[in-house]
Parts: C-alpha cells; sequence; structure tokens
C-alpha cells in the first residue's frame, strides 16, 4: 500500500486520525451499514428491517435506528392509523456515505475475491513445494 507523504506533519496526521475516529464513532458495529443499505430502496417498518437484516434482535436493531436518528441519518415518521404506524426512512443527507459505501463494497468484493483465489492456489503451492 503506498503511504502519501505530501503534506504529512502532525498536525496532519492528527487531523486525520481525529477525522477517521469521528467517522468510526457513528458508523460504527456491524449493523449501520447494512441497516443504512436496507433502507436504500425506501422507507420500511420496524419487522421489514428486520427481516432484511437477518439475524438482529429487536433490542439492537432499536438501538441501532436510534443511533442512525441521533445522527441524521434515519428519519422516524409515526402515522396516525390504527395501529400506530411507525416507519424509517434515510434522510437525504445519508447520501453523503454513498461514496464511502462504493468504496467498502469494491474492497470487499476485492477481499473475498483474493481471499477464495488464495484458497484455490494454496493446496497446489504444498504439493508443488512438499
Amino acid at each position: 500500500m503506498a503511504f502519501r507523504k505530501e503534506n504529512h506533519t502532525k498536525e496532519t496526521c492528527s487531523a486525520s486520525l481525529n477525522a477517521v475516529k469521528d467517522a468510526l464513532y457513528v458508523l460504527n458495529g456491524k449493523w449501520k451499514l447494512p441497516l443504512i443499505l436496507t433502507l436504500q430502496d425506501g422507507p420500511k417498518r420496524f419487522n421489514e428491517i428486520q427481516k432484511s437484516i437477518g439475524d438482529i434482535t429487536p433490542k439492537i436493531l432499536s438501538k441501532e435506528l436510534k443511533d442512525l436518528e441521533l445522527n441524521e441519518f434515519v428519519i422516524r415518521k409515526v402515522f396516525s392509523t390504527t395501529p400506530v404506524t411507525v416507519t424509517y426512512e434515510l434522510t437525504e443527507y445519508s447520501g453523503s456515505l454513498d461514496r464511502v459505501i462504493d468504496e467498502l463494497r469494491n474492497w470487499g468484493m476485492q477481499h473475498r475475491e483474493r481471499l477464495v483465489m488464495n484458497r484455490k492456489t494454496a493446496p497446489v503451492l504444498e504439493e508443488v513445494l512438499g
């Protein structure tokens, strides 16, 4: 991996580190980005979100949705129907993560492909070297 040294000072390093820490604080855990991805195709009710995500418990889902709401990525809308209907949808601000999500997706696909390729070649190398 190439390390960019241009404009590398203690101050810029510290600022970069703080920015990454801030981003990770907001998007921490394994559920925030999958929740955002799930809501990209439109508003959903709580149970719809839980079904599309899979292994998330209602307690954790509730906490994660509240965190996303506090950080202005999700809006919770309550409709006065009988029974009350509650939906969750992405805010316009959540679109600021589009490039981050795209880059993570691309990297994840490359990483998975690399691991699969290395698993296929590892036994062959052992036989040749063995």
